[in-house]
């Protein structure tokens, strides 16, 4: 992945995932953000918490070309090594989680998603970012594996990073609602053709202007933004109290002679 995002395709998607992220997570407030993955991408260059983290599931330079081993830049925020099915953060102490492309690489991408979910509070954010399989690109890509397979393309390689597996964007919603989150935004972008040249990718700039009106499910990429809800408690009801019943008095049992009637007639009488 590293690798291919110095080609003109990877510089291409880099900038269009670079500026969906500024203009997301820019006004989200809190005290504590998480990027997960994608470290060549600074996911939190916008927002502005104190404390933010960048983690990776990777040693830092792992899996990079040797001969762009010295391109990778720096890391903008505090680096964590971690697996994202199991962040080392509590419950419930996470403002922002950003997820560009991780949910593709992860060992089980329902279970990272649960995790997220776990250290997020409540309305806090999750953006995700990831390839779109029923884009242009991806077409072209399964088109490789294709032409891999039947023995005609075994030297060449695939059009993008082959390793991980692409999540649709519908099923990412599901598996959002499925876990009370709420959609606040999705988008598609990322329209112009799999070409492999910046020539042929200016050439055709003007896809990026009408794509998203025209054709917008054949964008390469997504980007998803939700929100957390916990529901609350509702009262349908008063609780009645129960009432204890109180003791009757005693009765005054009286003895009625003739003498106390005629006592009784005089004192009515005066």
């Amino acid at each position: 992945m590293a690798s291919w995002l110095k080609t003109p395709p990877g510089r291409y998607l880099l900038a269009w995932e670079q500026a969906q992220l500024d203009r997301c997570v820019a006004d989200v407030f809190g005290f504590h953000a998480l990027q997960l993955g994608l470290p060549e991408l600074d996911a939190l260059k916008a927002n502005r918490m104190p404390h933010r983290w960048q983690a990776v599931d990777h040693p830092p330079g792992a899996g990079v070309d040797p001969a762009l081993q010295g391109e990778v830049p720096p890391p903008r925020a505090i680096m964590l090594h971690c697996d994202f099915d199991a962040l080392p953060f509590d419950s419930h102490s996470l403002d922002l989680v950003v997820l560009p492309h991780a949910l593709e690489r992860a060992r089980d991408p329902h279970h990272a998603l649960r995790e997220v979910e776990r250290v997020l509070v409540p309305e806090g954010r999750v953006v995700i970012l990831g390839f779109n399989p029923g884009g242009l690109w991806a077409l072209r890509q399964s088109l490789g594996r294709l032409l891999r397979s039947l023995g005609l393309a075994r030297g060449r390689p695939l059009f993008m990073p082959g390793e991980g597996e692409l999540l649709g964007y519908w099923r990412l919603r599901d598996w959002l609602r499925l876990l009370s989150f709420d959609i606040e935004e999705g988008r598609f972008g990322c329209y112009r053709p799999p070409f492999e040249s910046d020539h042929w990718l200016a050439r055709f700039e003007w896809m990026e202007r009408t794509g998203g009106r025209w054709w917008p499910v054949l964008g390469a990429a997504y980007m998803l933004v939700a929100v957390k809800r916990v529901r609350g408690m509702r009262l349908i009801g008063l609780v009645r109290q129960k009432r204890v019943p109180a003791k009757a008095a005693p009765a005054v049992v009286r003895r009625t002679t003739a003498t106390s009637q005629q006592h009784d007639i005089d004192t009515f009488i005066d």
